[in-house]
């Protein structure tokens, strides 16, 4: 199991909200943001922010660091590490069994993450067996799409999905993120779409916009 650091907002929680971080981040980088959501209209809520394992990063002359997989290069068309996003989808899973074991039902886990924790976060999602709360993905993109089509869940289809992205992105392109987002709902997924005057980064407007689709999700839910 990953080392993780959780906080609630109330006593007994009735939903939980699971954060991945990015390439050489740790669990506490989303915190604050976190802290910035008013979801108190929810009732109280979990939040769960694990922290990668270290790993040499390719891109980064094998300097060891937090990666949930390795990555070889920022082009659309360079080799993916699948092991290790396989490897990374695996110990998300389990995070997802512990909160079910605990009484939180899958429609009402959000999972998302940023950059990297974005990708693993639609890689397992998308291959869920039940229908989470939601997914959201921040400045990321679609890891192993060509495998999204046969491997995906029927139940996933069901889940609502918040995809943000800068115009300035100079890691991950705008274009990478839209062709994500497109063959998601080319797959009959519901992807609510956003972009912002950014570069790698979360800003104020997307925080604000994230906390509505939140609040909107889990009270369907």
């Amino acid at each position: 199991m990953l080392d993780i650091i959780e906080a609630e907002s109330g006593p007994d929680p009735t939903a939980t909200i699971l954060i991945l971080h990015g390439l050489g981040a740790d669990g506490n980088d989303f915190v604050p943001i976190a802290q910035e959501l008013d979801l108190e209209r929810l009732g109280p809520v979990r939040f769960i922010f694990p922290h990668a394992p270290e790993m040499p990063v390719t891109i980064n002359n094998g300097y060891r660091m937090r990666a949930w997989y390795d990555i070889l290069g920022f082009e659309a068309d360079a080799a993916q590490d699948e092991t290790g996003l396989r490897r990374s989808q695996q110990l998300v899973e389990a995070l997802l069994k512990r909160e079910k074991e605990r009484g939180i039902p899958a429609h009402r886990i959000v999972l998302g993450g940023f950059s990297q924790g974005c990708a693993v976060s639609l890689l397992t999602g998308v291959r869920h067996p039940e229908r989470l709360g939601g997914i959201m993905g921040l400045s990321g993109y679609l890891p192993l799409a060509d495998r999204s089509e046969a491997e995906r869940s029927s139940a996933s289809l069901q889940t609502p999905i918040f995809l943000a992205h800068g115009t300035h992105d100079d890691v991950i392109a705008l274009e990478r993120a839209e062709a994500s987002r497109d063959a998601l709902q080319a797959l009959g997924y519901q992807v609510e779409w956003h972009e912002y005057l950014m570069g790698h980064a979360v800003t104020p407007q997307e925080i604000e916009e994230l906390n509505a689709w939140l609040l909107r999700v889990l009270s369907a839910g």
